[in-house]
């Protein structure tokens, strides 16, 4: 079989589902395509490059048809709607949130940033504050999705002292019961923190 960019980042992708981002290296890649890692230089001239292209791949299933705000919806509910479909895009692969937060240079997360600012500015918001609350829930969802995306180990778990924690911190632990005593879960804490952002 020929060996393509777009098998390999589908290849990559699956390897990530398996092993997380530190577990996507060119040599194991290498070995799932089974071919030698210099074959993968002609496409990729390291890891960096790859994760880049990965990223984009994750960002395209989500947003291969970014369309702005219909007339009857507020630039509000809009961005909200948008910012759930990036955290959708995130949580799609393992390590999704940090592979995309990673790609500095990704010409989907700029599109989606463009078409976002617009749609701001176009509702009468200033280019400074659009920017601003583009940038702010942009780097909310990344952190967000991270912190979902971050697993705490069983013996972890059981090495922690929670009752000291309990005691030392008690606002901080009445306010997470609080919270989700009343049936709240981790999609409308996500929405919640959005909402203040754009508010």
């Amino acid at each position: 079989m020929t060996l393509n960019k777009q098998h390999i980042i589908k290849v990559a992708l699956e390897l990530l589902n398996d092993s997380g981002l530190e577990g996507v290296t060119l040599r194991k890649l290498a070995s799932r395509l089974d071919v030698k890692a210099p074959a993968l230089y002609w496409h990729f001239k390291n890891k960096k490059a790859l994760v880049n292209e990965m990223a984009e791949t994750i960002l395209q299933m989500e947003f291969h048809n970014l369309t702005g705000r219909k007339n009857n919806e507020s630039w509000q509910d809009w961005l909200v709607k948008i910012f759930n479909r990036l955290r959708k895009a995130l949580l799609s692969h393992t390590d999704g949130g940090r592979v995309v937060a990673g790609a500095h240079l990704s010409l989907t997360m700029a599109d989606l940033s463009e078409l976002a600012m617009k749609t701001l500015v176009d509702a009468g918001m200033s280019m400074r504050q659009s920017r601003l609350i583009i940038l702010t829930a942009t780097r909310f969802t990344f952190g967000h999705v991270i912190e979902e995306q971050t697993s705490v180990s069983e013996q972890e778990i059981q090495d922690f002292h929670f009752e000291p924690f309990h005691q030392k911190h008690p606002t901080l632990t009445a306010s997470i019961e609080e919270y989700f005593s009343a049936g709240k879960t981790i999609d409308d804490l996500f929405n919640d923190g959005l909402r203040m952002i754009i508010s």
